[in-house]
């Protein structure tokens, strides 16, 4: 089943009850498009009410992941045969509204998300891959802050969710030096959760966001809100909430499900509810 994205730059069906959501300009790497942005912000909504959706899982069409911002694009603009934003100010509240629409979205979905890396994820695309709550690559995945190599200094979260994964060294080393790393290393790294061979990546990769869309969706849920919290909160905070968690997914259907499918020694059928 595809989903109406209104633009060819991404595209978005479901296999199963996995929503895949492709970046779709091959030529360009999968560079970031304002049409991009347009359809992460009308249909990540639409994805977390939908009752037939249990995770997201986030690719890249022709052999890239995401290259970022489209530099050819920059050059455009620094030379004045595109449009500049009007002022500071408008430039600065128009990447705000797009890392809220895009990271910060992704990173609060109340569902499993999924960044399935197939070749590059640089720059920006680096850091939306950093934003979903998992990720899976192939062999052939290249990694890179890239930001330092245009004279940026790095968006969408990266730098946050790069000292979360990696650690605050090794973050600055990575964006400081811009130096590209392989998937071997990225697991070495734990930037990456799981790598699947080239020739049925794809499978592969729905088959592992499959096993979260299956799974009992309330308490995976509950599962980020309070691992989102740990991040900032203290203890007692964290204490207090995931009392608040548990005895809410105490009276869910799935628990009762999965407490009678222990006892009767058979697997679990989750219904999300």
């Amino acid at each position: 089943m595809d989903f109406e994205t209104g633009t060819d730059v991404m595209l978005a069906r479901r296999e199963g009850r996995v929503a895949v959501l492709t970046f779709n300009r091959p030529e360009a790497r999968n560079a970031l498009h304002a049409e991009t942005y347009e359809v992460f912000e009308r249909l990540l909504p639409e994805l977390a009410d939908d009752p037939d959706v249990g995770a997201v899982m986030l690719t890249g069409a022709g052999g890239a992941f995401c290259a970022g911002g489209d530099v050819k694009g920059m050059n455009a603009r620094n030379s004045g045969e595109a449009p500049s934003p009007a002022s500071l100010e408008t430039a600065v509240d128009d990447l705000r509204k797009r890392q809220r629409i895009v990271s910060g979205a992704l990173q609060t979905f109340p569902k499993v998300t999924v960044a399935a890396i197939d070749g590059a994820a640089a720059g920006a695309g680096l850091s939306i891959a950093l934003a979903c709550d998992l990720r899976v690559a192939s062999p052939r995945a290249i990694f890179t802050t890239a930001f330092a190599k245009v004279g940026f200094s790095g968006d969408f979260g990266g730098s946050w969710f790069l000292t979360q994964l990696v650690g605050a060294a090794k973050a600055r080393e990575l964006y400081l030096t811009a130096d590209r790393f392989d998937a071997t290393e990225a697991m070495r790294l734990q930037v990456v959760n799981q790598i699947f061979d080239d020739a049925d990546f794809e499978t592969a990769a729905i088959s592992y966001a499959s096993r979260f869309a299956d799974g009992p969706l309330v308490a995976q849920r509950y599962m980020k809100e309070n691992l989102n919290r740990a991040l900032s909160a203290d203890l007692l905070d964290c204490l207090d909430a995931e009392a608040m968690a548990m005895s809410r997914c105490r009276t869910t259907d799935d628990h009762k499900e999965a407490v009678a499918a222990f006892v009767e020694k058979r697997p679990p059928s989750f219904t999300g509810r």
